[in-house]
């Protein structure tokens, strides 16, 4: 698995894998990204954390519809994806906060 932050507001746009940019035809199914019960909180922003496959190389984020216009940032491209001991080195080293989804009834 791999992981990523992501600032609220954001959300995932390209994907691009082993083969290039993700084909939803050619693997017949969307990419495995699902964002964590956890963020963290830097200077009044969360940041949430992602997980995806291993199979993801790189990931194109941009603002929500309501962001874009606030921002001039149209996108940004993920490069270098987090492993599972560089996400708990940088969870020991900031505020968290987790978020408990309730059961339905």
């Amino acid at each position: 698995m791999k992981y990523f932050f992501l600032s609220e507001g954001w959300t995932v746009a390209r994907v691009w894998g082993t083969q290039g940019l993700w084909n939803i035809n050619a693997w017949r199914r969307q990419p495995d990204i699902e964002r964590l019960d956890l963020c963290l909180v830097e200077q009044g922003e969360r940041l949430w954390l992602y997980r995806v496959e291993s199979a993801v190389l790189m990931v194109e984020v941009c603002p929500q519809a309501n962001e874009a216009r606030e921002s001039s940032i149209k996108h940004v491209m993920l490069k270098r994806l987090m492993d599972a001991e560089q996400v708990i080195a940088r969870l020991c080293t900031s505020s968290v906060i987790c978020q408990f989804n309730s059961p339905q009834n």
